[in-house]
């Protein structure tokens, strides 16, 4: 009973985090590793445990997501599916130990983009494509979605603004929709694959969704400063004992 405590504290938090400020996973996955699950399920089952609140966020800027040019999202959305699904195959074949060893560092690559967001986007807006979406770009940022989620809407920002995107309303709006689209992808491929630990994940899902509702006054409450310090504190944290796992 412990472990399952564990996890919906972990949940509860996680789904306040991505509320707030985003971050979730870097509760969610570490509490499952914790507890016993193999790396591999654990990271699809992290995947399953926020996804609630992707289509919570989806369903907030439906507005902006009807507004945006039909023909365009079709385009953006089909090489997410597909980048997700590639994503979601490679942690398949992927083994344990394989995972092991890349996973400190997919942390310590998802804490700095969480910690310098502002200014990586900042330099793809200077860095801005005429091109107003880039198939290759949106494949490979899927493909790292399917395979680890974290970091993922710090990333989809980024990319938006390389495409030349100002609109923060129409950006998150984006963000949110690509996000449920490549999770839904995700979700569908383990659950087939049955690398899903189930009960872990129904604890979490509910948790998450919980922590998420809760989180919602909290964002307008907390500093900002405070909490995305939280948030970088425990990323790093969290990569530093992933990388101490591997001697």
């Amino acid at each position: 009973m412990w472990e399952f405590a564990l996890l919906s504290i972990a949940a509860f938090f996680a789904g306040v985090l991505n509320t707030v400020a985003g971050g979730g996973t870097f509760l969610t996955f570490p509490a499952l590793v914790f507890t016993g699950v193999p790396v591999v399920a654990a990271n699809a089952t992290s995947t399953v445990a926020v996804f609630p609140g992707y289509f919570g966020g989806a369903l907030g800027f439906r507005k902006e997501i009807a507004a945006f040019d039909r023909k365009r999202l079709v385009r953006i959305v089909g090489f997410t599916a597909i980048g997700g699904l590639i994503g979601s195959l490679l942690l398949l074949v992927s083994s344990n130990e394989a995972f092991s060893f890349v996973v400190p560092f997919l942390l310590a690559a998802a804490t700095l983009a969480f910690a310098y967001g502002a200014k990586i986007q900042a330099w793809a807006s200077r860095h801005a494509a005429a091109r107003p979406d880039g198939a290759v770009s949106t494949l490979l940022v899927s493909v790292y979605g399917g395979y680890f989620n974290g970091g993922l809407g710090i990333v989809l920002l980024a990319l938006f603004s390389l495409w030349g995107m100002r609109d923060m309303n129409e950006m998150n709006a984006l963000k949110n929709f690509l996000s449920l689209i490549l999770s839904a992808i995700s979700v569908a491929t383990f659950a087939f694959a049955g690398i899903v630990a189930w009960p872990q994940a129904v604890v979490m899902m509910v948790a998450a969704t919980i922590g998420g509702y809760v989180g919602a006054p909290l964002a307008r409450a907390l500093p900002q400063r405070v909490v995305r310090g939280t948030v970088i504190v425990v990323g790093a944290l969290m990569s530093l004992i992933f990388f101490l796992r591997l001697f």
